[in-house]
């Protein structure tokens, strides 16, 4: 597989920035910054609109207005810089083709959709050079995963990677999965994306097949593996563990440690920003501050000091020119840490929130209780047509309730009746097909500790 010269270039580059001074990669950041403004500002109409006023040089960041998830998708078209992406063209001739997961859109865009934290569908387009970064930063910082995992051992036993995500859409993890399969045969045979959706057995008797060495996945997923596991089910031996997507708890993050006993690392990231941040051997992630910028602000957007727990963040993407990303409400909390990491990255570094989705745990057919994912339940509500926000809330191990907010043009009984069928038919699958399904009128309701939408909860 021959490496790209831009590919090349994003690899010394990272190396080199990640070896210099905090003022360096300052100095870089606000270069970087101000050249996708400008970019921004002369190639997407959007943009050009939003920063009427704005200085042409922008020494502080929060010179610039905030945006959030509805804004952007609201004026799409107006969003991107490419006037050949059309919104319309892109879901019709593109993601209604699941045959299409991981190609490139016009043969030069990598697509991705997700819900995010607040249930408002997105779709996101990744560039050559922001492609360039996902894959440089996501494995090189703040320490490489590769200085982490046995090479004797990977050497002897082989590469085999098991990617557990979601599937049936052209989700993040899942469509940048398939975007690295095509890379060669070898690479193809070498990597699956094994669905979530499907029942704990046979996601068990897949993996026992396959024997991987290399294993992504959402927490939720990799804490169920490990029950499997710990009953003699599950037979595997992995040499690492990557998990993002939901938060990580320090007891779920013992309970893997101590069934594979493997290094285990976590990312921190979204569609919008997808290498946005690595954790460290001390837990701490650390922001790619060269390619992404994170600010910590309170409920006006104002900064908050390092060692206070944000409101929410804002983030920027300094690499993608087709789709700008510039001060984006992601709506999680986090906390800077005020000095410098005993790992020795000068890379900024945070604690993070994260998701707090609950695991439902309902009754199957033969009297056992089964366990749902709730990125994987989500999967399936989210891309029901006319879904725009949905909460589901377990009653009892029998029955759950969900809560829907629908897009302009729909008819909310109908939504909620197509959302029936489909969770109906994803519970058959996994065997709870006596599960009783209600439809409850009022709104997704955020958390009134933290201010965000949990989507999956237990009542």
């Amino acid at each position: 597989m021959k490496l790209s010269n831009t590919l090349v270039w994003t690899l010394a580059d990272a190396f080199v920035t990640a070896h210099s001074s905090s003022q360096h990669m300052n100095a870089m950041q606000n270069r970087r910054l101000n050249d996708v403004v400008h970019h921004a500002r002369s190639s997407s109409p959007l943009y050009r609109h939003l920063y009427q006023g704005v200085s042409q040089q922008i020494e502080n960041i929060a010179q610039l207005p905030s945006i959030d998830k509805a804004t952007l998708m609201g004026s799409f078209d107006d969003w991107v810089t490419d006037p050949e992406v059309r919104l319309q063209d892109l879901k019709v001739n593109f993601l209604s083709n699941l045959d299409r997961v991981g190609d490139l859109y016009l043969g030069k865009y990598m697509v991705m959709t997700t819900s995010g934290t607040t249930g408002e569908p997105a779709i996101l387009l990744q560039d050559d050079q922001s492609w360039n970064v996902i894959n440089v930063m996501g494995r090189t910082r703040p320490q490489a995963i590769v200085t982490r995992i046995n090479l004797v051992q990977l050497a002897r036993r082989g590469m085999r990677t098991a990617a557990l995500f979601a599937t049936g859409g052209h989700y993040g993890a899942a469509a940048l999965t398939e975007r690295v399969r095509r890379f060669s045969p070898l690479i193809a045979e070498r990597t699956r994306v094994i669905s979530v959706l499907r029942p704990i057995d046979e996601i068990v008797a897949e993996l026992n097949s396959f024997n991987p060495t290399l294993i992504s996945g959402y927490p939720s997923i990799i804490s169920l593996l490990a029950v499997e596991q710990r009953s003699g089910r599950l037979r595997i031996t992995p040499l690492h563990i990557l998990c993002a997507g939901e938060l990580l708890t320090p007891s779920t993050r013992q309970e893997i440690n101590e069934v594979f006993n493997c290094p285990l690392t976590e990312g921190y990231a979204a569609t919008e920003v997808p290498a946005l941040a690595m954790q460290c051997e001390e837990y701490r992630f650390h922001v790619n501050a060269d390619w992404y910028v994170l600010e910590a602000v309170d409920e006006n957007h104002l900064p908050v000091p390092a060692g206070v727990e944000s409101a929410t963040v804002l983030v920027t993407n300094l690499a993608n020119r087709v789709q700008p990303i510039i001060r984006y409400d992601l709506g999680d909390r986090v906390t800077m840490f005020p000095d410098t990491c005993a790992c020795g990255s000068v890379l900024p570094s945070l604690s993070v929130e994260g998701r707090t989705n609950d695991v439902l745990e309902l009754e199957g057919t033969d009297e056992h209780r089964v366990s749902i994912l709730p990125l994987a339940l989500g999967s399936v509500i989210e891309e029901t047509p006319g879904v725009h926000r949905y909460q589901v809330v377990g009653r009892d191990p029998h029955g759950i309730s969900i809560r829907l907010d629908v897009d302009a043009g729909f008819e909310k009984p109908k939504v909620e009746h197509e959302v029936s069928e489909r969770v109906r038919r994803f519970f058959d699958s996994l065997g709870v097909s006596a599960v009783n399904i209600f439809h409850d009128s009022a709104s997704p309701q955020q958390d009134q500790g933290s201010g965000k939408l949990r989507q999956v909860i237990r009542g």
